[in-house]
């Protein structure tokens, strides 16, 4: 991981198939970009005082009436608190219901017998250090992840509609630990994997 610290602001860029985590006070903006498209980046925020309060999916989506969330929507903790707002989104299709894929995705869907550790993997490896359990990892928000709904219900992992330089952005509304990665699932990222950017200012 590249870090460049200019005043206040922090960059980094994650490389494919890996994972960061870092801390972000309440009031600071996440920029996540994908720097050449196609590439989606799982997200997770924990409380930094409290590592049993997570970001949430039933929450959320429970909260909003819908499955697509965009400007103006909030992400929201498994305790009913903000955690997030989502304040600036040039794609505008993210995925808030699939679980990080793991050695198990690897493993049952794509038959893998020598399965990489995947999101699941890196995100526990980069929280640990902050005392988050594998078990506690959550469904993650899944910024730019194309998963359209068919009204029978079933659904599809279809490649990202970002393109090169798009992004999404964030502002806490608490002190979070933040987990991030470049997916590591082909089928997610179009068939190729690509690096992550943020800026935490």
């Amino acid at each position: 991981m590249l870090l460049e610290r200019t005043r206040a602001v922090t960059r980094g860029r994650i490389q494919p198939r890996s994972g960061v985590a870092f801390t972000m006070m309440a009031g600071q903006t996440l920029t996540v970009t994908d720097p050449m498209g196609r590439q989606v980046a799982d997200l997770l925020a924990f409380n930094t005082t409290d590592v049993g309060e997570a970001i949430s999916s039933g929450r959320t989506l429970d909260y909003a009436s819908k499955i697509y969330l965009t400007t103006g929507d909030t992400l929201w903790s498994n305790r009913s608190s903000p955690m997030l707002d989502i304040v600036e989104d040039m794609v505008g299709r993210h995925d808030f219901l699939l679980t990080p894929c793991s050695k198990d995705t690897f493993r049952i869907i794509y038959g893998h017998k020598e399965p990489h550790r995947g999101c699941f993997g890196n995100l526990a490896a980069a929280l640990a250090p902050y005392g988050v359990a594998d078990d506690a990892i959550p469904v993650a928000f899944n910024c730019f992840m194309n998963v359209p709904i068919e009204s029978d219900g079933s659904f599809a992992v279809l490649p990202p509609l970002s393109r090169a330089g798009d992004y999404i952005r964030f502002e806490a509304k608490m002190d979070l630990i933040i987990g991030l990665t470049a997916c590591s699932a082909l089928q997610s990222n179009g068939g190729s994997f690509k690096p992550i950017d943020w800026t935490l200012d």
